[in-house]
């Protein structure tokens, strides 16, 4: 039986209806519009749509309608409504119809002795394509920013499908050697460790240790990652990343980020690999620091919240959980409460509502200023002494090579003046009358004995927050160290927390 509706994605966007090919209107953001609405398969605002595709002077909430008029001649028929519309939303119905892209996404869950070499081949043919090829510059930085995601994510089934085909063992001796050479060019550390499984004797009971290297979490992690960049409207460009697959992540700045140096970090390497094993995780440097702008003349906290604001809209996310860490969750819970539609629930870890300008007795505000002093005249020096001060309070716990390592990741991260300036950023922060508007699932976590944020904070910032749930963990460390049983405790609580909200 013939399907009723056909929409392919790979290549250029191409529907049929009963197996004949319909014509798709001649307006690229109409086209547009369509492959956006099928891939992502959820509502969307119409405001944030008109963003996407018409933010101009005329009128982007006619040209909406238009587009939608014109593609429901393409897809709809009397017995089938296929664009559903109401006053505030817009989705696509894909009950029942085929998508190209959807269903192999959905095949490649199967287990691999499932599949025929020549099922394989197929979906290798449609992932060679340039996914919705012809449509790059039909939307704003936001519907740049997705497209290109959603290219990566069809280049990383592309390189599993290359996988599959070079392993299976049913393929031809002549077609193997074609499919690991493809195999080989997309993902060289996979294919090179298979080759070496391959040629290692099989291991006797006894043996318990691999042998040969491997490739480093780190050099994986940098292969892995996608870098792009946006731009807030004060010009300033904000760099982000993106890894692994799933539902999407996004965790607010802090800083003492860097998008590269961060793996080879002791407290955020393995941090970030295992979210990223279960979910599409997104962070940004904060502006002033990493690899976003370092020349900036605003910063603070309203810019900060900017910026968050910025990276979520050009990568097009529309419902995802929020993770803040430090002063990330005071930016974390301002975006929850300026776009409560968009999140899902908050993650916040070693955070407080209050910065130390408005909480610090005049004793501890005078010794805030002698720090800050300090840092602009030391942070950029060889003598790490200076930079000692933020680590030991950040780490006290930490072995002499990890707090030698943080010394220099400090440098690396800001300038002298941007260390200082963030500081005093940071105590100006206050969103205390904003926690009682935070209507999304909550989880606080804070060290007992936190050297830098005393634990009141943490526990001020929950209690302000309507049903937010409490952790504290057994550690000194304002950032924990994947070393420490807290570490694992606060993994295993934002886990469940996960799974009983959904988020």
């Amino acid at each position: 039986m013939e399907q009723d509706l056909e929409i392919s994605l790979f290549g250029e966007l191409q529907v049929s209806r009963r197996g004949e090919r319909t014509s798709l209107p001649a307006s690229k953001k109409a086209r547009a519009l369509l492959a956006f609405l099928v891939t992502t398969g959820r509502p969307h605002r119409r405001e944030r749509l008109c963003e996407l595709f018409w933010d101009l002077p005329d009128d982007p909430k006619a040209a909406l309608r238009w587009s939608l008029s014109k593609l429901r001649k393409v897809v709809d028929t009397p017995e089938r409504l296929r664009i559903i519309a109401d006053r505030e939303r817009v989705w696509f119905d894909a009950e029942g119809a085929v998508i190209d892209l959807r269903d192999l996404y959905a095949a490649l869950r199967r287990p691999e002795a499932e599949f025929s070499v020549a099922e394989l081949e197929r979906m290798a043919a449609d992932l060679d394509m340039t996914l919705l090829d012809g449509l790059d510059g039909a939307g704003d930085e936001g519907f740049e920013g997705w497209l290109t995601s959603e290219r990566e994510d069809a280049r990383a089934a592309q390189v599993e499908v290359l996988r599959r085909l070079a392993t299976h063992e049913g393929m031809p001796a002549l077609k193997a050697k074609k499919w690991r050479r493809l195999w080989r060019e997309a993902d060289p550390d996979a294919a090179e460790e298979y080759d070496r499984k391959q040629a290692r004797p099989r291991k006797t009971a006894s043996e318990d240790t691999p042998r040969g290297p491997k490739p480093s979490p780190k050099r994986r992690a940098l292969r892995a990652q996608r870098i792009g960049f946006c731009e807030v409207p004060d010009g300033t460009k904000i760099a982000y990343a993106s890894i692994g697959s799933g539902p999407p992540l996004l965790k607010a700045a802090n800083w003492l980020n860097h998008l590269e140096f961060d793996w080879d970090s002791p407290i955020w390497g393995k941090t970030f690999g295992t979210i990223a094993r279960t979910r599409t995780f997104i962070r940004y440097d904060e502006r002033g620091s990493g690899l976003s702008d370092w020349d900036v003349k605003e910063l603070t906290f309203d810019a900060f919240v900017e910026d968050l604001e910025a990276v979520a809209d050009c990568l097009g996310l529309e419902r995802f959980p929020l993770l803040g860490i430090s002063q990330g969750c005071a930016v974390s819970v301002e975006y929850a409460v300026r776009h409560p539609e968009r999140v899902s629930g908050l993650i916040l870890v070693s955070g407080y509502a209050a910065g130390w300008r408005h909480l610090a007795s005049e004793e501890e505000q005078a010794r805030r200023e002698a720090v800050l002093k300090l840092t602009e005249v030391g942070w950029g020096t060889d003598n790490p002494a200076y930079r000692h001060i933020f680590s030991q309070t950040f780490m006290p716990d930490a072995s002499a090579e990890d707090l030698a390592w943080f010394d220099d990741f400090q440098r690396k991260t800001a300038s002298p003046a941007n260390a200082a300036r963030f500081q005093e950023a940071f105590g100006q922060i206050d969103v205390r009358h904003r926690l009682k508007e935070v209507k999304v699932p909550t989880i606080v976590l804070h060290s007992r004995y936190d050297q830098r944020i005393p634990l009141e904070m943490g526990r001020a910032l929950a209690s302000g927050i309507p049903g937010a749930h409490f952790v504290p963990l057994e550690s000194r460390n304002h950032i924990l160290l994947d070393s420490e049983p807290a570490w694992q405790e606060g993994l295993k609580a934002v886990a469940q927390f996960m799974e009983e909200t959904g988020i």
